[in-house]
């Protein structure tokens, strides 16, 4: 029987028809706190099932690698040069299994399968070496005359005496309460809808997402004009001539799931319609016994109806945020992505919203300078492919985002991209002293503006809407979440910004900054990095032994 088994970094992506052709790993240095993910793959020219176990005095769990369907890999396949690892639709590893799930067996075959170590390193673990051994063997019956098959493979991991810090960065991919319901065939806020929110916000926070998008109104992103997505209004409203009433009991729900699951920050669904401003978001309202929705497309942003409605409801927010202790970190939108051409109605939205949120702040997604310079916006979330101008302006409080785009050059979470071009995010935060990241699609199932719902793991693209795997980065199962390696990987790229953190206490930030240009030949750039695996696991050991250096 012929049989191969490799050891590789988790920036690979190994498709089941590939060569072994990638170099072997055995041991890591980590910092105590640490999460380290590496990958095994076996292949077999028999096929038969076997029984995975592991050996390690770390918590370690294991995943099955599962391909998901890349539909779309880019919107342009003519891109040649592009760090893409194929640009032709098929299916790419990213799905990760529980194999807890599989009772710890998997079958092997001629095609590669692969499996997904994760080691979460306790804070108060001993210093020193700690071995993790997996090993295979062949169930009984699988094997010819009764033969079996065993054979393992182990990881030396050395603890360093020094901590990995809490995380800085603020860090949210959207969540959407009503892709869940859908999903899963739920009536919203059923018992079951709240346990699955439970267990989606969990696998958030699992990847290192610290923020959630709170629905107190159903949020106005991603709706076709004149549509309305389905209802996951957390805040009940009833109307009373002109007094409005509130109950936050659905919300207090929420909130109390998001604090359970370790969210540290909230943001607060836009107040106005995306790309302008100029309508209301669909709310619901109960007025003489009757619910429907008072606003909505058919009222202007700034029609004295809404702005009555607005100073009050967001009164009764502002209130209810006290009361949970998070209004200090709670950030309200106002509208999503606004462009130049509608900057006044944005500008009349600021003027009635800020007076309005009390110590909470305010952000949004968008491009153009101007909106900043001209003080519509204090904290800038600003697209990757247009960051190089807010950058010359030195922000304090500067944020970065992508969305459906760029698909050149930078950084991105593209299925069809190589593992270190999402990694490449966490030195690049750091060196620009990026205080948070957004992205849009931590659980969008569906269709561009949501006209219909979509089969996740029939397409990842939206049904063509998107580059595949920008949408999501999960995957719903039968009663639960799976998570992805794209996620993974990106809680990776934040665990760099946190080792930079570390070594900066220790040399200071210049001499931080100087070790990651260097390493790069030049200026690390958002638009031009090194487009290998290699630069971003060399840098982060040179990190690593210079902390362990100046901990002793």
């Amino acid at each position: 029987m012929e049989f191969q088994i490799v050891q590789l970094s988790s920036l690979e992506k190994v498709r089941t028809a590939d060569s072994f052709a990638c170099d072997e790993i055995h041991k890591k240095t980590v910092l105590a706190g640490e999460r380290f993910s590496y990958q095994i793959c076996v292949r077999s020219n028999r096929r038969f099932r076997t029984e995975v176990s592991v050996e390690s005095g770390l918590p370690v769990r294991l995943y099955l690698v599962k391909d998901a369907c890349m539909d779309m890999p880019a919107s342009d396949r003519n891109m040649p040069g592009e760090d893409y690892i194929t640009l032709e639709p098929g299916t790419m590893p990213d799905i990760l299994i529980p194999l807890e799930e599989q009772n710890y067996k998997v079958i092997l075959s001629q095609d590669i399968t692969t499996l997904w170590v994760r080691a979460d390193i306790p804070k108060d673990v001993e210093p020193g070496y700690h071995p993790i051994k997996i090993k295979f063997a062949s169930e009984p019956g699988q094997l010819p005359e009764g033969s079996s098959f065993e054979v393992s493979r182990g990881m030396d991991i050395e603890v360093l005496p020094a901590v990995i810090p809490d995380q800085r960065l603020i860090y949210t991919r959207w969540f959407y309460a009503d892709c869940v319901a859908v999903q899963h065939n739920v009536e919203i806020y059923s018992e079951k809808h709240w346990e699955l929110i439970d267990k989606y916000i969990a696998a958030a926070a699992d990847v290192g997402i610290n923020m959630i998008l709170v629905p107190v109104h159903t949020p106005p992103l991603d709706t076709a004009v004149g549509t309305a997505r389905p209802c996951v209004q957390l805040v009940d409203i009833e109307k009373k001539g002109e007094k409005y009433e509130f109950s936050f009991t659905k919300f207090k729900r929420f909130i109390d799931i998001c604090k359970k699951n370790g969210i540290r920050y909230f943001e607060i669904a836009h107040m106005f319609s995306q790309w302008g401003a100029k309508c209301a978001p669909n709310i619901m309202v109960t007025e003489n016994g009757k619910t429907d929705y008072l606003f909505g497309w058919h009222v202007a942003a700034d029609s004295p109806e809404y702005i009555s409605f607005l100073k009050q409801y967001i009164a009764a927010i502002v209130q209810e945020l006290e009361k949970e202790g998070i209004s200090e970190n709670t950030y309200f939108h106002i509208s999503d992505e606004p462009s130049p051409g509608n900057m006044d109605t944005y500008r009349k939205a600021v003027e009635i919203m800020r007076p309005l949120i009390g110590n909470s702040k305010s952000f949004d997604a968008l491009s153009d300078y101007s909106f900043y310079e001209k003080g519509l916006v204090t904290i800038p979330v600003t697209s990757i492919a247009h960051i190089q101008e807010f950058l010359e302006h030195e922000i304090d409080n500067q944020w970065v985002y992508y969305c459906c785009g760029p698909e050149r050059v930078f950084s991105n979470c593209f299925l069809a991209m190589p593992s270190h071009r999402i990694r490449i995010l966490g030195f690049l935060m750091y060196k620009y002293n990026i205080k948070g990241f957004l992205q849009w699609g931590f659980n969008f199932y569906n269709s561009s503006v949501s006209q219909y719902a979509i089969h996740p793991y029939l397409t990842t693209s939206g049904d063509k809407s998107y580059p595949s795997g920008d949408p999501f980065i999960v995957y719903p199962g039968r009663d639960t979440v799976y998570g992805s390696i794209r996620g993974q990987v990106t809680y990776e790229a934040v665990q760099d910004m946190d080792i930079c953190f570390a070594l900066e206490k220790r040399i200071g930030r210049e001499a931080v900054v100087a070790m990651i240009d260097e390493a790069a030949g030049g200026s690390l750039r958002f638009d031009e990095y090194p487009r290998c695996k290699e630069y971003l696991e060399n840098l982060r050991a040179e990190m690593i032994a210079k902390i362990g250096e100046l901990s002793e």
